[in-house]
């Protein structure tokens, strides 16, 4: 197994991306730190990593407080000793157009996606950098990459992510520590309306070379190979796991 006796911390874990992630890392030997603001203790992912044998530690945290994250890792260190990885998937999105768009709906979205990433990395920086190894997974989207309509708030939010992913990789670099961006198309809660919508479907399948969306499982085996040595000479770099639909 690439990650027997590595500790892997998980945003955004409940549901989607995370849970598959998570289950696609446990099955490879990961023990988890999973974090979402509504993940519970007795959950069936948490019981399915467990039944793998796994060592799972599960909090409700809001990412974009720094506060509450400052406190998770603390946690996570005190229970396993280390974090080798972090995948940082927290997201919303709170969709409307630029002229129309709430204080709340820019200033929730950007606290989430970006400030609670920020949050994130430099949280577990320092624990991976007192290690000299780590490997940080964050993630954008097509929208961070070629922007989109009707979410500036959201394609604001990613773009930022794939900024700072490259400034925080070669700050970290020194340490041994890698950071990289996925940037993934799945049928998720959050990409029903355009998966399923007969009005914005076919728009975006036009899109996709591969003609289809992606589901939640086929993005895990590239967070895991990120997270595993496999990828020891990788930083700074993002993979569009997207059908061919951003090609960079």
């Amino acid at each position: 197994m690439r990650l027997q006796g590595k500790v892997v911390l998980v945003t955004g874990a409940s549901k989607g991306i995370g849970e598959a992630v998570a289950l696609g890392l446990a099955r490879e030997g990961a023990d988890l730190v999973l974090v979402s603001r509504s993940i519970k203790d007795d959950s069936d992912l948490v019981r399915e990593a467990r039944n793998m044998g796994r060592r799972v530690l599960v909090k409700q945290v809001d990412v974009g407080d720094s506060t509450q994250v400052t406190a998770l890792v603390d946690e996570a260190m005190a229970v396993f000793g280390r974090i080798d990885a972090l995948f940082n998937n927290a997201g919303i999105s709170k969709p409307a157009i630029l002229w129309k768009m709430t204080p709340e709906q820019w200033e929730e979205v950007l606290r989430i996606n970006l400030t609670g990433t920020f949050y994130c990395i430099q949280a577990v920086a320092k624990p991976m950098m007192e290690q000299q190894s780590g490997s940080i997974i964050n993630v954008t989207s097509s929208a961070g990459l070629l922007g989109t309509i009707g979410q500036v708030n959201y394609t604001a939010a990613k773009g930022g992510v794939h900024a700072l992913t490259k400034s925080a990789a070669r700050e970290l670099a020194r340490y041994g520590i890698r950071v990289n961006t996925i940037a993934p198309m799945a049928e998720t809660e959050m990409t029903q309306t355009i998966a399923h919508d007969p009005k914005f479907k076919e728009k975006y399948l036009q899109r996709i070379p591969l003609g289809r969306f992606g589901q939640p499982e086929e993005i895990a085996p590239a967070v895991v190979f990120l997270a595993s040595d496999e990828s020891s000479y990788i930083t700074g770099q993002t993979i569009c796991i997207d059908g061919g639909m951003v090609m960079l």
